[in-house]
C-alpha cells in the first residue's frame, strides 16, 4: 500500500493497517488468521506477565518489520506468517532469561532470525509450523548457558496440582503462561475464530495430559499443562468436521505425547518440537495417501 492510499484511510484506517498483520501474527500462534484472536492472545500474555507481553510485542514488530524490509511476500506478511514464531521467541526468552538490556537485544535479533527462517520454508512450501521458533530459541538458550550464564533467570515459580483445570493450563502453556485465567483467555480467542478448533484443542489437552500421567509423567508437570500444550496445537492443526480429521488429530496428539515423554526423560528442552515433529509426520502421511491413487491407479487391474 502506497502513501497516497494510506492518506486516504484516515487515522483509524492507518492504525488498523499497521496493527492487523501484527495481531494476526499473534493469532497464528494457534493457527488462527484472526486479529481479534490475536488481540486476546496479547491480553492473556500481559495478564500472565507484563514483561513477557512487552517481549512478545517487540518480537512481533521485529519479525514483521524484518519481513517488510527484506521484501518478503505482502500476502504472507498480512496473514501474520512472519509474526508467530518471533512472538514465541520473545516470550520464551523473557521466561528463561532476566529482563536485562542484552536479553532485549537477543529478542530483537532472534525474532528477525525466526522471520528469515520462516521465509525459507514458506518459499519452498514446506510446512515448518513453529520450527523457526524452536531452532532459534534452542540456539539462544545454548548461548546463554555456555557463554552468558549470568543472564539466566532464577528457576522456580508457579506450581499446580493435577486438577480439573489442567487442560486450560495446557492452553496457556502454548504461549508459556501457567495460569488458568490466561489459558481461558486463549481458549476463548480460538473459540471466537474457530469453535471446532477450540473444542479439538481442549480435547487434545485432556487426552494428552491423562495419557502422560498414566505413562508415568509427574503429576505436578501434568497439572501445569506441560504435557498438554503440544497436543493442543496438534489437535487444532488437524481440526475438522470429518471423522478422518479426528483420526489425524488423534494420531498427531499420540505422536506428540510420545515425543514429549521421551524428551522429558532425557531432560531436553521441548518447546513446541513435539508438535512440529508430530504435525510434519502426519502431514507427510496425509500427502502420501493423497498421491497413492494417482500413482497406482493405472495398475488397478491385474491380468
Amino acid at each position: 500500500m502506497n502513501a497516497a492510499n494510506l492518506d486516504g484511510l484516515g487515522p483509524y484506517g492507518r492504525i488498523r493497517t499497521f496493527a492487523d498483520p501484527l495481531l494476526k501474527g499473534f493469532g497464528q500462534i494457534m493457527l488462527q488468521e484472526n486479529a481479534a484472536a490475536g488481540a486476546l492472545f496479547v491480553a492473556g500474555i500481559f495478564y500472565g506477565s507484563i514483561t513477557m507481553g512487552l517481549g512478545a510485542i517487540l518480537a512481533v514488530c521485529c519479525g514483521t518489520l524484518t519481513a517488510k524490509l527484506l521484501g518478503f511476500g505482502r500476502t504472507e506478511i498480512d496473514k501474520g506468517l512472519y509474526g508467530f514464531s518471533p512472538a514465541l521467541v520473545g516470550v520464551a526468552l523473557l521466561l528463561c532469561f532476566k529482563p536485562v538490556f542484552v536479553v532485549w537485544l537477543l529478542v530483537a535479533a532472534g525474532s528477525a532470525a525466526a522471520a528469515m527462517m520462516q521465509h525459507f520454508f514458506i518459499r519452498r512450501s514446506i510446512p515448518a509450523f513453529t520450527l523457526p521458533f524452536v531452532v532459534v530459541t534452542w540456539a539462544i538458550l545454548l548461548f546463554g548457558h555456555l557463554i552468558y550464564p549470568e543472564i539466566l533467570a532464577v528457576s522456580g515459580g508457579a506450581t499446580a496440582n493435577l486438577d480439573v483445570w489442567f487442560p486450560l493450563r495446557g492452553y496457556g502453556q502454548v504461549i508459556f503462561q501457567s495460569g488458568v485465567v490466561a489459558g481461558g483467555i486463549f481458549l476463548i480467542a480460538v473459540l471466537i475464530s474457530s469453535p471446532a478448533a477450540a473444542v479439538y484443542g481442549i480435547i487434545g489437552a485432556v487426552v494428552a495430559g491423562l495419557a502422560s500421567y498414566l505413562a508415568g509423567a509427574p503429576a505436578e508437570a501434568v497439572g501445569m499443562g506441560l504435557f498438554s500444550y503440544n497436543a493442543v496445537l496438534c489437535a487444532i492443526t488437524f481440526a475438522g468436521k470429518r471423522i478422518e480429521d479426528a483420526a489425524w488429530a488423534i494420531l498427531a496428539v499420540a505422536i506428540s505425547v510420545i515425543l514429549a515423554l521421551l524428551m522429558a526423560r532425557f531432560q531436553l528442552v521441548q518447546l513446541t518440537f513435539p508438535f512440529v515433529a508430530a504435525s510434519c509426520i502426519v502431514t507427510g502421511i496425509k500427502s502420501s495417501r493423497t498421491r497413492l491413487p494417482s500413482r497406482f491407479g493405472s495398475s488397478s487391474s491385474v491380468n
